[in-house]
């Protein structure tokens, strides 16, 4: 048989001595190897595994859940978000209503990049959007996430030298292993015929789109929320308030 990984997370109710000891011997009796272990959100712990034999999981399903001290809340083939918390020991926030839309604070940044970067690495299309207010550390997060997937990084339009919106780029900068990356507020702000065609041939190429500001995007074009698979929202502080109306004057006081 294939080996495949599946990731195991409890919650502890007894955090007893050896309790730990105790699982990992279970699991080294039946031959499962733990590739990572981690706490996660306090008291959860995490472990990533590995094994050849389906049926070997089925029968630590059955055994943990005699275990009076815990309580197994997962047992699956591990998501991405699953390998950020054994990896952070943190799992990403995720909104209850969205499933899509993910939430991050800007002590998070590792968390993000890492994130992003393994989104990037994904083959195909995909366009990711990214809310945030200004000078939140969204663009440095997307390149840092690009470098981290090994991947070289295209500015469709900025704020990084003043407002830049291309009309054109070269085939190199076409290459559709390339992140693209757009300021929903400048492209529609700034928006022409040539940097109008240049957006809808990256909206249909196989590549990473990444879009800040994509409510703005949305709503100034063509394009709706379906077309976004993931939005991603970066805060100073778990209360912030995304508000576009308080500094989309800093874009249009310059043109």
């Amino acid at each position: 048989m294939d080996i495949k990984q599946w990731y195991l997370e409890y919650r502890i109710h007894k955090n007893r001595p050896g309790l730990l000891g105790d699982i990992a011997s279970t699991l080294g009796m039946l031959e499962v190897n733990i590739l990572t272990i981690n706490g996660v959100e306090g008291q959860t712990r995490g472990l990533l595994l590995e094994t050849d034999d389906d049926e070997k999981i089925g029968l630590i399903d059955k055994m943990l859940r005699n275990v009076d001290s815990i309580t197994v809340t997962a047992l699956r083939p591990p998501r991405l978000v699953d390998l950020l918390a054994v990896r952070h020991g943190r799992y990403i926030v995720r909104d209850s209503d969205d499933k899509k839309t993910f939430r991050f604070t800007r002590d998070e940044l590792g968390l993000l990049v890492d994130f992003l970067g393994e989104l990037m690495k994904r083959e195909g299309h995909q366009v990711i959007g990214l809310r945030g207010m200004p000078r939140v550390g969204k663009t440095e997060s997307i390149i840092a996430g690009s470098v981290y997937a090994m991947k070289r990084w295209t500015f469709v339009s900025s704020t990084l030298l003043r407002q830049t919106v291309r009309s054109q780029l070269s085939d190199d900068e076409m290459h559709p292993q390339n992140v693209f990356i757009i300021d929903g507020i400048v492209s529609t702000i700034r928006l022409n015929d040539k940097h109008h065609h240049l957006l809808q041939d990256i909206m249909k190429m196989p590549s990473t789109i990444v879009i800040e500001h994509p409510d703005v995007f949305v709503k100034e074009t063509e394009y709706s929320y379906d077309d976004l698979d993931i939005i991603i929202e970066l805060r100073n502080n778990p209360d912030e308030l995304i508000v576009y109306d308080t500094f989309t004057t800093m874009y249009t006081d310059d043109v």
